[in-house]
């Protein structure tokens, strides 16, 4: 019995050990409320001056690049791009207990797009150049769009797998895992160098440590700019987005509500009245 427990342990212990991962996680600085400021003249959020958050989606991808790292050994780089103050967001991430981190910030890169952005990622990524796996959040809190993890890859030229809530087998050149789908979910299996984005049925974040804030207070963390990571200005920013937003405002929650009486057939009748009117209004 001795002997078959040692063999288990001896066979799992290869299957970790014998490669390491080089792992870059894409993290993304959200407002912490739903009610932010609006440029009026370019319809972009004003991040300058307020309360910051990091992504929420981000930090399960955070989370699964550290327990990859735990695993099987490897190197754990956070990149995001953003204001200066996005650098906080950083050194909270290395307090989690990434190993380093970067920052991609200019005015170049102010009011991008979800294809300016994966533009810029990429140029700063090549920059970094060495990887085995680029983990990134499902979605941000603020753009909601899921397109910058996909866009991503395609500039980067990788294969990539979306909503991925669990790794079922990982090895140097592949990686196996469960896509969740609206039905249920799907099991994948997709060559290395790719990119992988992340649900929150994935794993538990963990809380910073003591050791992890120290390291995170005395880290640097090197600011690229444009000319850092050679690109081209008309691609990144304002002038790289093919899409604009003609107008930003906040929902108007006003609700009229109006009791209907008589029987079910009478009320019907009252409603469809009612829809009617507003659609020959509207029409």
């Amino acid at each position: 019995m001795k002997l078959c427990v040692l063999l288990i342990s001896v066979k799992y212990v290869l299957k970790w050990s014998w490669f390491v991962l080089d792992i870059i996680v894409c993290v993304k600085q959200v407002p912490e409320t739903t009610n932010v400021k609006i440029n009026k003249d370019t319809n972009t959020i004003i991040r300058e001056g307020n309360n910051s958050i990091i992504n929420p989606f981000d930090l399960y991808a955070v989370e699964e690049a550290i327990r990859l790292r735990e695993a099987l050994g490897g190197n754990v780089t956070a990149i995001s791009m953003g204001i200066p103050q996005a650098e906080e967001l950083l050194r909270e991430v290395i307090a989690i207990g990434v190993d380093n981190a970067v920052l991609l910030s200019d005015k170049a890169f102010a009011g991008a797009d979800t294809l300016a952005t994966s533009y810029t990622l990429a140029a700063g990524i090549r920059k970094i150049s060495s990887y085995d796996l680029i983990i990134c959040g499902r979605q941000s809190t603020d753009g909601d769009t899921a397109q910058v993890g996909p866009s991503l890859a395609e500039k980067l030229e990788i294969p990539h797998v979306t909503c991925v809530s669990k790794i079922e087998e990982i090895s140097k050149d592949c990686i196996k895992c469960y896509r969740l789908i609206e039905d249920g979910y799907e099991v994948v299996e997709m060559r290395l160098p790719g990119l992988i984005t992340v649900v929150k049925e994935i794993n538990e974040p963990r809380l910073p440590s003591l050791f992890g804030l120290r390291k995170a207070m005395q880290a640097e963390i090197p600011i690229w700019t444009a000319n850092d990571i050679n690109i081209d200005n008309t691609l990144c920013g304002i002038a790289g987005s093919p899409t604009y937003v003609v107008d930003t405002f906040s929902p108007n929650h006003e609700i009229e509500n109006e009791i209907l009486n008589g029987e079910p057939e009478e009320q019907a009748k009252i409603v469809i009245d009612k829809l009617m009117k507003i659609i020959y209004k509207k029409g």
